[in-house]
């Protein structure tokens, strides 16, 4: 029999917007020795063995077994679907940095405009916080290394390092018009993934753009200082957009401080006992280490508010994974309105193992599905209002990948075999060439808005008084009308051909 020799943790991936490539999924994670394997495929696997030493003895020069063999790996795990990993030491270091939310670095979060590097937002009591870096500061020159033309990935590799070593800086201020340098030590810095704002008396902005080991600490805090400067909130504003998910439980418990007690959140289906499962809105089912509960320790005021408080919850395309979970279930229980764009749909759970003390094989188990039964895979969640980005549509959605876009994704169907390629119908070849055409469209108007504005945002920032949608969501909590899409649709749903 199989014994387990670790805890579960149930933890998900990452992505940080604009500054952290990662892999949109949520994840458990155990560490399990597995017995009762099926018989192998012993010719096959001499096969296997036998292009090992031929490749080793024969091939044009000398080559590194421990590559191959790592290589071979990653082959089989990347032709199942575009979710599964094998980690190298490296990217499971990276993995595993992304879903504790801590890294080593100076602490900005940032963007690149106009071929430059422009901090977003310095995090809070970070080196480059305390080194006086401000909101729209653009980063020219990393040590002696010039930013135009790197990508933001190569920007991030140069600002991270080892703790207590220096980076050099040279900043722009538009404002100032000055060019200064900052020296900065690096240091663990802890990200955060919820920002919150008063928007106006009686109405909240609450923004989740990843969910991490700290989001629901950090939820509950600011949550309670919102409650605290407004006592009398009559709306809040859930903003999930562009949130490409995390931790399974941050999830869980941030739909359990919106809803009633035990009810269900999200449940799995796979082929193993252990995907077979119902998370409901119970601590049980968040906490993954014990200790206490961020969402318990709320005062009681503000506790009833979270049950009670009329809630919109924003999404769109770039909303995946976990938010995809807290939007499925607060629209299933009627708990708020969902307005924005069709989510991602990501709608599959992957188990991380570790295979050795440093590498790792992330492998899709189950796909979830909504308290309602809805398989949110390749599909997403519907907006109960569709709204665009902007007052003149949504502007780049069609730039955007979805879930059902991606080379060997799962389909939604029980039948569906990991690895095989949904068929087409000729209605969705149809479709993706209007999807293609719609791209090239988009495309162009990019870079006509980017001759005309440069080095301008070219979608307001999320929670300033520009955000369309935003806007539009606080006049839905007021009974104010809404600019509802005119040109957005459901996506039809994918149909397997027998």
């Amino acid at each position: 029999m199989g014994k387990q020799v670790g805890h579960k943790l149930k933890i998900a991936g990452w992505i940080a917007v604009g500054a952290v490539a990662g892999a949109l999924t949520t994840v458990q994670m155990q560490a399990v020795a597995r017995g009762s394997l099926a018989p192998l495929p012993l010719e096959e696997l001499q096969q296997l063995a036998a292009v090992f030493g031929m490749v080793k003895s024969d091939y044009v020069e000398a080559v590194d077994e421990k590559k191959l063999i790592s290589e071979a790996i990653s082959g089989m795990v990347a032709s199942l679907d575009p979710h599964s990993q094998y980690f190298d030491k490296k990217s499971f270091k990276e993995f595993r940095e992304g879903t504790s939310g801590r890294f080593v670095g100076v602490g900005i979060e940032i963007t690149m405009e106009d071929g430059l590097v422009k901090v977003v937002s310095p995090i809070e009591d970070s080196p480059a916080f305390r080194a006086g870096l401000k909101s729209g500061d653009l980063i020219t020159k990393i040590d002696d290394t010039a930013v135009k033309g790197l990508s933001i990935n190569d920007a991030v590799k140069l600002m991270r390092g080892e703790p207590r070593t220096k980076v050099l800086l040279s900043i722009f201020r538009k404002d100032e018009n000055r060019t200064f340098p900052v020296t900065i030590t690096r240091e663990e810095i802890k990200t955060q993934s919820v920002k919150t704002k008063l928007v106006e008396p009686g109405y909240a902005w609450v923004r989740v753009s990843q969910f991490q080991d700290r989001t629901i600490e950090d939820f509950a805090k600011k949550v309670e200082d919102l409650y605290k400067a407004d006592p009398k909130i009559k709306g809040l504003v859930l903003d999930l957009r562009n949130d490409p998910g995390g931790l399974l439980d941050a999830a869980v418990a941030l739909s359990a401080a919106f809803l009633p007690e035990n009810v269900t959140v999200v449940s799995t289906n796979g082929q193993l006992a252990d995907s077979k499962f119902v998370y409901t809105a119970a601590p049980q089912h968040y906490l993954r280490r014990g200790g206490s509960d961020p969402i318990k320790r709320l005062t009681e005021a503000t506790k009833g508010a979270l049950k009670n408080v009329p809630l919109v919850v924003l999404v769109n395309e770039g909303s995946a994974s976990a938010s995809e979970i807290v939007a499925g279930a607060l629209q299933d229980h009627k708990r708020g309105t969902i307005l924005g764009s069709q989510t991602f749909g990501k709608g599959s759970v992957q188990t991380v193992r570790p295979l050795g003390p440093d590498t790792g094989l992330k492998l899709t188990t189950a796909r979830y599905y909504t308290p309602g039964g809805k398989s949110i895979q390749a599909k997403g969640i519907v907006p109960d209002v569709m709204v665009d980005e902007t007052l003149e549509g949504n502007v780049f959605a069609a730039l955007r990948t979805r879930e059902a876009d991606l080379t060997k994704h799962l389909t939604n169907g029980k039948d569906a075999k990991p690895g095989d390629p949904p068929p087409m119908t000729d209605a969705q070849r149809a479709a993706e060439q209007v999807r293609e055409q719609d791209r090239e469209t988009a495309r162009k108007r990019l870079e006509d808005e980017a001759k005309k504005n440069p080095g301008q945002r070219l979608i307001p920032e999320f929670g300033s008084e520009k955000d369309f949608q935003l806007q539009q969501a606080l006049n839905k909590l007021k009974g104010q009308p809404v600019l509802v899409s005119k040109t957005q649709t459901e996506r039809e749903e994918e149909k397997k051909e027998n």
